[in-house]
């Protein structure tokens, strides 16, 4: 099965649906922050491995919180999706913390920051009415 096809893309999916079922309701540990996403999943072709991509809304220490208690439960998460997830092999997991999610909220932060510094585009066109009727003024009265 190459890396790429439409079946491994198809177990991505499944297996990272059921990971995020699993760390939701059936996890119980503590250390693991309410707001965990399972943001991607890269199971091998050969079904061996699956790389677990995890992102926490928060900081950087529950972050790492986080990642280090899935690690430890490692065993019991995988059992699970064993029982829920019809594979020829259960793949093991390798749990990899992602900070897309908090990228991507302070590029918004940094956009809105810019949107809002910047004068829109109405504001610019009534400006230059202004400027054109002061300067009309200012040739009237030197007439």
């Amino acid at each position: 099965m190459r890396k790429n096809s439409i079946k491994n893309t198809r177990i991505n999916g499944e297996v990272q649906r059921e990971l995020s079922k699993i760390i939701r309701e059936r996890l119980k540990d503590p250390r693991v922050h309410v707001m965990t996403s399972v943001t991607q999943v890269e199971v091998a072709p050969d079904l061996k491995t699956c790389r677990v991509y995890i992102s926490v809304l928060g900081s950087q220490e529950e972050l790492k919180d986080t990642v280090a208690a899935l690690r430890r439960a490692e065993g019991f998460i995988r059992r699970e999706l064993a029982r829920t997830v019809n594979l020829r092999m259960t793949p093991e997991l390798t749990f990899i913390a992602d900070d897309s999610i908090a990228r991507g909220i302070s590029m918004s932060k940094l956009i809105d920051e810019v949107m809002a510094a910047t004068p829109s585009s109405d504001e610019e066109e009534g400006d230059a009415e202004a400027v054109e009727e002061e300067e009309e003024e200012e040739d009237e009265e030197n007439d």
